[in-house]
């Protein structure tokens, strides 16, 4: 079974209760449960962590080589700042797919830039916590596992 990295950074642990009408109603654990309920039906197994600190995350990416196939990150507003994370992703040379919730795109200037868009396989942002299982989808077909493969 193909093993995926669900990896979440600062004030994700919040989603249900912070900015709800951004980022929706649906709790970190609820994300974390869809995610690994649709990578079983993918023939992915899931494992999420979520941290508050940036080195937390940099470490996470260097242990996923060689335990994990991909990494879906939302990095939340490391996203816009951290070059470190960039680093660490490029350095693993695994498949990365960022997700927003929101658009960032759509929303104050400074959320539009992304360091990790430049070292990902792609972007996934404003569908909610569908844009997790779309990361997943995305994943599976780039390593042959499944739709559009």
């Amino acid at each position: 079974m193909t093993s995926i990295l669900v990896l979440n950074g600062p004030n994700l642990n919040l989603l249900g209760t912070r900015q709800p009408d951004v980022y929706g109603s649906v709790t970190l654990p609820d994300v974390e449960e869809m995610c690994e309920t649709h990578g079983k039906s993918l023939g992915m197994k899931i494992s999420c962590l979520q941290s508050n600190h940036e080195g937390v995350l940099i470490d996470a990416i260097h242990a996923a080589k060689g335990s994990h196939a991909g990494i879906v990150l939302n990095a939340g507003a490391f996203t816009h700042t951290s070059v470190a994370l960039m680093d660490a992703i490029a350095s693993v040379e695994l498949p990365v797919v960022e997700v927003h919730l929101s658009n960032i795109h759509a929303r104050e200037a400074f959320r539009h830039k992304s360091f990790i868009a430049p070292v990902a396989l792609g972007q996934i942002a404003g569908f909610g916590a569908t844009g997790y299982l779309l990361a997943l989808d995305a994943l599976s077909a780039h390593l042959g596992r499944g739709r559009g493969a």
